[in-house]
């Protein structure tokens, strides 16, 4: 009679072949959640054409963001700046970060797929340790 551990550790797999995913090397630096939250998009270079583009999330790791998007100024390299999660409510929890589009795939519904690596948060100007650093003069 098998014990629990047997149990536990037996692989129930009967004439399975191995798929060509197992065999590739992951090369994400951190999983990734699907899930939807919302976020503002914008340009970062004042040079560029201002929009403002608001989706929702489709793919969410901890270094990089995948979306759809109508917005065709989209391109590699680009510096944005990004609002998640976003909301218009004045007491939102929403930060706000600096971030470079990493990739940019047509799809066939005609929008484009658009992946974000996240550089930096955003620090609020006169944040909380600058009014600490005032309180002693």
């Amino acid at each position: 009679m098998a014990s629990p551990y047997d149990l536990m550790t037996k692989i129930d797999n009967p004439g399975a072949t191995t798929t060509t995913r197992s065999k590739q090397t992951e090369r994400r630096g951190s999983r990734r959640c699907k899930f939807t939250q919302l976020m503002r998009i914008r340009p970062s270079d004042p040079e560029r054409d201002p929009f403002e583009d608001i989706r929702g999330t489709l793919s969410v790791s901890r270094s990089g963001i995948f979306f759809q998007s109508s917005v065709t100024t989209y391109e590699v390299g680009m510096r944005l700046f990004v609002t998640m999660p976003y909301s218009k409510e004045p007491a939102s929890m929403s930060r706000e970060y600096l971030a470079e589009i990493v990739r940019r795939d047509p799809l066939p519904n005609g929008l484009f797929g658009v992946g974000f690596k996240i550089l930096m948060e955003m620090g609020l100007p006169g944040g909380f340790g600058s009014a600490h650093s005032n309180s002693g003069r």
